[in-house]
């Protein structure tokens, strides 16, 4: 009989018991073919100890068939007879399984077993061999000491799920206002978009939550920190301030101080005259006006260079006129016969502008300063009439200079710069007394009150800005265009100013009220000059890109004649000083005088 067959009979009534302790051992299998017994079960084992005999608490027996007459022997008696506690019964020799030796696993390294065996010389030859063989078969591997740490690794995903989880914790942890208005302005403020198609407040509202639960609380007190230092910083900008000027500055403030206000109670003085003048009396002197106006026809028309020109102007006396052109060149012409009378040398690039003193063709001397000048590459020349060379340089400028003008009284020179600034000179002490700044783009058109107390500028940043020249502060600012101003002129009543500009409008300021009262919408293109009628400021003259030049009322502000006739872009344009004549240039080479038939 083999140790390994061997059969248990179990009774229905300890089957449960006894099987609970067969499902630990994988290598039974049931049998039920083996007896013709009712309610009886029997388990085959391939192999079984007696050891595992006794832990089920059963007799052993072999594996045999019962003759049928034991059938009612097996069913009045137990057929498994369970071992007394007390008692130990001494299995048979033959039925003693062999102890199967284990072999020994050794967990770690052999290299430090291997060292230590080494060190202690137990290895032979054939251990020395063997090492050898092994090292060279690369089975054995002894380094010199080095030792690799194995970390830890999470895998990026279960990194993920980590941070999303403290991620949520966050946001649970979080206090988000259910105003909608401060949940958008808090949105705003950390630069996210404050709504989404389709999002509703409470949306919204965990939607911030989320935000701040990655970037944090801080982020949203950091913004509003910084969003409390630009407002201070902006006040603090709009603040005004002051410097400490030279005595020059000083000694020129109170000289035009004492220069305008005789020129304006004079010209007050005059308007309560002209009120004096019955309504129908100054009705009937305007429809005149208006009337000749309209007759307005081209007089005369006159190549003047080879290149575009780009400034005219009318000499105190309307005897001259003087052009300035893009080829370096400035010219003289005769009024009204058209006629070439001096070309004038000096600039090697585009001549912006060209101006006659105040006093010139008048009471000053030829052999003085009669005119200004000034060129893209920042040069600045004054000349006399009866010299074709410039009498002197102003140097001070290291970027274009757009324009120039005079100072009513003549004594000072205004420049326009694209350095974002407008210098004020002193010709008789020939030196520079005001660096004013205040723009934040290119400054490009200057004009003087009739009185000399004020100057206003404009620039390539649209704004406008009238300076008072006796205490040196910006006294309007004249803010509404929507592009570069390129043209700012006063009128002689004294309170109001025209500015022309690259949004194709000409706006009307008034300095009483501080605020523009009526917007022309003038020209189809950029409005590159506006001038006033020099005597009354009856009429205003614009011209822009659009080719043609335009006349409108004042007041009422409509329009009265269109100069049609140029074939290229009006780029200047000038009235004379008794109201007589207009003159034009224009980007097609030529200037055209327009009078009234």
């Amino acid at each position: 009989m083999s140790v390994s067959d061997f059969l248990i009979v179990i009774r229905p009534s300890n089957f449960m018991s006894v099987a609970l302790r067969l499902k630990t051992f994988e290598m039974c299998r049931p049998v039920t073919n083996l007896f013709p017994l009712n309610n009886c079960v029997g388990y085959l084992f391939s192999f079984l100890s007696p050891g595992m005999s006794r832990s089920l608490g059963c007799f052993i027996k072999p594996k045999k068939r019962l003759p049928p007459n034991d059938v009612n022997m097996c069913q009045s008696k137990p057929l498994i007879e369970k071992l007394p506690k007390a008692t130990k019964t001494k299995a048979p020799d033959d039925l003693v399984a062999p102890v199967v030796k284990k072999p020994h696993i050794y967990y770690g390294s052999l290299e430090e077993k291997e060292r230590e065996r080494l060190a202690k010389g137990e290895s032979g030859i054939l251990g020395k061999e063997g090492l050898k063989a092994g090292i060279e078969a690369g089975n054995i591997n002894i380094t010199s000491g080095e030792v690799f740490e194995i970390e830890e690794h999470i895998s990026e995903r279960q990194a993920e799920v980590l941070a999303e989880f403290e991620r949520r914790k966050r946001a649970r942890q979080i206090n988000v206002s259910t105003d909608d208005s401060e949940v958008k302005a808090c949105l705003r403020a950390l630069g996210e978009p404050i709504t989404l198609f389709g999002e509703g407040p409470a949306e919204r509202r965990e939607r911030l939550r989320n935000i701040l639960s990655v970037v944090g609380t801080d982020a949203l007190k950091k913004t509003k920190k910084d969003d409390e230092k630009s407002k201070k910083s902006k006040e603090e900008y709009q603040q005004t301030w002051y410097h400490e000027g030279p005595n020059s500055l000083k000694v020129a403030r109170l000289w035009i101080a004492n220069y305008s206000l005789p020129r304006a109670m004079k010209r007050l003085e005059e308007a309560r005259l002209h009120k004096e003048i019955p309504e129908t009396t100054r009705t009937s002197q305007m429809q005149e006006l208006h009337k000749s106006l309209r007759s307005l026809n081209n007089f005369c028309s006159q190549i003047g260079d080879d290149r575009p020109i780009s400034y005219c102007h009318f000499s105190p006396n309307s005897k001259m006129l003087a052009t300035a052109c893009w080829s370096g060149l400035c010219k003289l012409w005769s009024v009204p016969d058209c006629n070439l009378l001096h070309t004038l040398r000096g600039h090697n690039t585009n001549v912006g502008a060209i101006v006659f003193h105040p006093k010139s063709t008048v009471s000053l001397d030829q052999k003085d300063v009669n005119l200004a000048s000034c060129a893209a590459d920042g040069s600045v020349k004054l000349w006399s009439l009866d010299s074709d060379e410039p009498v002197a340089d102003i140097e001070g400028h290291t970027v274009r200079v757009a324009r120039v003008m005079w100072h009513p009284s003549g004594r000072f020179l205004g420049t326009t710069c694209y350095d974002r600034s407008w210098r004020l000179w002193d010709l008789e002490a020939q030196e520079e007394i005001l660096h004013q700044e205040g723009h934040s783009m290119g400054v490009y058109d200057i004009a003087f009150h009739q009185d000399g107390s004020l100057a206003g500028t404009g620039g390539l940043d649209a704004f406008g800005r009238v300076w008072d020249l006796r205490t040196g502060r910006c006294i309007m600012f004249l803010e509404g265009h929507l592009k570069e101003i390129y043209g700012i002129n006063f009128s002689p009543n004294g309170y109001h100013i025209a500015t022309g500009s690259g949004d194709n409008t000409c706006k009307v300021w008034d300095l009483r009220q501080r605020r523009c009262v009526y917007t022309i919408p003038a020209h189809q293109n950029l409005v590159t000059g506006v001038k006033f009628e020099p005597i009354h400021g009856n009429f205003l003259l614009t011209g822009a890109y659009d080719n043609t030049a335009k006349i409108w009322t004042h007041p009422g502000w409509s329009p009265l004649k269109t100069l049609a006739g140029h074939e290229g872009k009006v780029m200047g344009l000038d009235i004379s000083s008794d109201g007589q004549l207009i003159a034009t240039c224009s980007y097609d080479r030529t200037f055209k005088l327009w009078m009234a038939e």
